[in-house]
């Protein structure tokens, strides 16, 4: 096992300019400028820990690991593993193992074959080869020792990510790197294989890092979540902790299924918030923060809102008034998540599933809870902190 660090690392792509034949702008450059995939990175991945890896496309989740992996030398910084620096060290001396989105496997070798090559590019000897693909075989559960004997072009999707996690693991790798395994396969495949990764994880207590798409994927997989955006970690810890206090609107406005509702706002003359009819009190170490006029963004998550739809709903004070655009529900928790429409923009309300409510239909939006936060409009940073 090894504690994966990175410290301020960078990975700049630069534009090319590439000839465009028959026009007049031939070598024109197709990018605008550098890129920065990583930007002044820094970040500790703890040994025998799974780290998830989140953000949006083109944040640069997958230059990480190719740079962790050492597949991309052409960073500025440095990776450790355990301490070592691992700039000169060539990747196939750095004990990884890796899964692919498409699996990469050996498409002539039968699943045995895929698992020994392994030891047969290092010369090991066949009763040190025959005695990890056993013991992986058993690690790996029921109905695997029938995967060794067939190739991957007969195998389920399912069954060549089993395959693939399984190649990985037979060489006893200090670090796992997974770059979306799973978003190749059908919803209820993908439920099942996580819990299966979850299982090798734990059992093996090997480092992991895992870039997904997928949050429920993340919660369910990994020990702490690192949210990207734009080359930077945003922030990281477990889930629940990052749900509770977000760093800044940015984690704030990505993370869950129904992100946290953000509402711009303006500080007033007693030191509430106004936004349109609705004035929350700032609390003192935020109001000690802000000055009459400041522009404030401030954060509710659905639960914390609650729909008046009575008659009367035209009356209610302190409330955004708006109407119903969309009704998602869920009926595992018996409720149902409701887009309404208000002069703040769509705000994300969390009600019983049994409540009746309509498309189009006029409500009121009012707070219920007392979880609220409050960021900088200019910074997106939490000032609560």
């Amino acid at each position: 096992m090894a504690e994966i660090r990175l410290e301020h690392v960078t990975r700049v792509f630069r534009g090319e300019r590439i000839p465009l034949a028959g026009r007049r702008d031939e070598g024109a450059t197709v990018a605008d400028g550098p890129v920065a995939a990583l930007d002044d990175l820094s970040f500790t991945a703890p040994e025998g820990k799974t780290v998830a890896v989140i953000g949006p496309s083109g944040c640069g989740k997958s230059t990480l690991l190719r740079v962790i992996a050492g597949l991309d030398q052409e960073y500025q910084g440095a990776v450790y593993y355990n301490g070592l620096e691992m700039r000169d060290t060539p990747p196939r001396d750095r004990y990884i193992g890796m899964v692919f989105q498409n699996y990469a496997l050996y498409p002539h070798f039968y699943g045995h074959g895929n698992l020994s090559f392994f030891f047969r590019m290092h010369k090991a000897p066949d009763k040190e080869a025959e005695a990890r693909i056993r013991e992986t075989a058993e690690m790996m559960g029921f109905g695997f020792r029938q995967l060794l004997g067939r190739k991957p072009g007969t195998l389920s999707g399912g069954e060549q990510q089993r395959l693939a996690i399984a190649r990985a693991m037979v060489r006893k790798p200090a670090l796992f790197l997974l770059d979306e395994p799973l978003s190749s396969l059908d919803a209820k495949l993908r439920a099942q294989t996580r819990v299966e990764i979850k299982r090798l994880l734990n059992r093996f207590a090997i480092t992991s890092i895992y870039v997904t798409h997928d949050q429920v994927e993340a919660m369910a997989i990994a020990d702490n979540i690192a949210v990207m955006r734009a080359g930077k970690i945003e922030q990281m810890g477990a889930y629940a902790e990052l749900r509770a206090k977000p760093a800044n609107t940015f984690v704030a406005g990505f993370l869950g299924p129904y992100p946290m509702n953000l509402l711009r706002a303006v500080v007033n003359d007693t030191g509430a918030v106004a936004a349109q009819t609705l004035e929350i009190a700032l609390p003192d170490d935020v109001r000690a923060k802000c000055g009459r006029g400041q522009g404030i963004v401030v954060g509710i998550v659905a639960e914390d809102l609650a729909l008046d739809f009575s008659e009367r709903h035209a009356e209610a004070r302190n409330a955004l008034q708006g109407e119903v655009a969309s009704l998602e529900p869920d009926f595992a928790r018996h409720s149902q998540y409701v887009r309404v429409q208000t002069a703040c923009g769509v705000v994300t309300v969390s009600e019983p599933s049994n409540e009746p409510l309509a498309l189009t239909q006029p409500v009121a939006v009012s707070i219920s809870g007392s979880n609220i936060h409050f960021f900088d409009e200019k910074t997106g940073r939490n000032l609560a902190g």
